[in-house]
């Protein structure tokens, strides 16, 4: 039997689909989102794995693993609970996948987790070594201890695999996480930064991670990356995409910084959730590029959606929101 965690999320539900036509029983797990994609062949199980008594019901019976839930969260308020609510629960998933006797796991960590580059143009592997540093994200932070529990594990003798996608693009609630971009481009938002960073489909990484558990690699990452493409060209696509007016102006780093704190203050007045937070405003400044290339040699028949075809198929299915 199958574990999927955070089954109703974004990439949850994605990877549910290519997991249903291959008629092997999954346990869909959930916390407080009720579940989207319904099939006999799935089992909906409401768990909190910050308990690892919950935890350990939920992995009775199960032989394969994919550890797909994490907070995603770039809001200040959020901070301490992105960084010790996603370390604990996978620390639990990977201590009770040990005592279940799994046979694999495949690990959903994230590009941020990675190590930043000496310089601007140096190319990030996975063999770039993870640097504390102030501006690194609680996300980044989060997603970077979640990564060492799995690591732990497996020196414990837990079978698993890593994946590190970069930001994922694809069909979802176009109101929270990167669906969301879509909105920003319908409304043509006027502003662009010269930030770059690797973009991957979400279909992509859901049949990345279903080809690494059916294969013979473990104690392995991989980073999972269409490319590298700067925000404006993300933008200008999903507004083409659209038929709407693309980006035109520059926002230089003073005026996110400016922006970011402006949003604060009216989240502050309103109660309304941040729309540009500190994080993600120096995040959209910042240029970092991706090798993808130990993945393509792994996998060599494997091939990328172009994210100008993920972009499109997206704007499609939100215009339909529309009517």
């Amino acid at each position: 039997m199958i574990l999927v965690t955070g089954a109703s999320g974004f990439l949850g539900a994605h990877l549910l689909k290519e997991l249903i036509p291959l008629s092997i029983p999954i346990r869909a797990l959930y916390h407080k989102n009720p579940p989207a994609v319904q099939d006999p062949r799935i089992a909906w199980y409401a768990c909190d794995l910050l308990d690892p008594y919950a935890v350990e019901e939920a992995m009775k019976g199960i032989t394969m693993v994919y550890h797909c839930a994490a907070i995603v969260s770039f809001d200040q308020k959020d901070h301490h609970r992105v960084i010790n609510d996603n370390q604990a629960a996978t620390a639990n998933v990977v201590n009770e996948a040990l005592d279940a006797g799994v046979r694999k796991l495949v690990h959903v960590s994230s590009i941020a987790s990675l190590g930043r580059a000496l310089t601007a143009t140096d190319p990030i592997s996975e063999e770039t070594h993870w640097q504390d540093s102030s501006n690194n994200s609680a996300y980044a932070v989060g997603k970077y201890y979640a990564e060492m529990e799995v690591w732990r594990a497996m020196a414990e003798g837990l079978n698993a695999v890593v994946v590190n996608p970069g930001i994922i693009l694809g069909e979802g609630n176009w109101d929270e996480g990167s669906a969301a971009l879509i909105k920003t481009a319908y409304k043509e938002f006027p502003w662009y930064t010269e930030g770059v960073n690797g973009w991957v489909d979400v279909q992509d990484v859901a049949r990345a991670m279903v080809l690494l558990m059916d294969s013979d690699l473990i104690e392995e990452r991989f980073i999972l990356t269409e490319g590298n493409h700067s925000y404006k060209s993300i933008f200008s696509l999903m507004a083409g995409a659209l038929g709407k007016k693309p980006p035109h102006k520059k926002a230089s780093p003073l005026m996110t910084a400016l922006i970011w704190r402006l949003s604060a203050v009216k989240s502050m007045l309103t109660g309304k959730k941040v729309t540009i937070t500190k994080e993600t405003a120096r995040t959209a400044q910042t240029q970092c590029f991706y090798d993808n290339q130990k993945w393509l040699q792994a996998m060599p028949g494997f091939s990328f959606t172009p994210i100008k075809e993920t972009i499109a198929r997206m704007a499609a299915a939100f215009l339909k929101t529309q009517t």
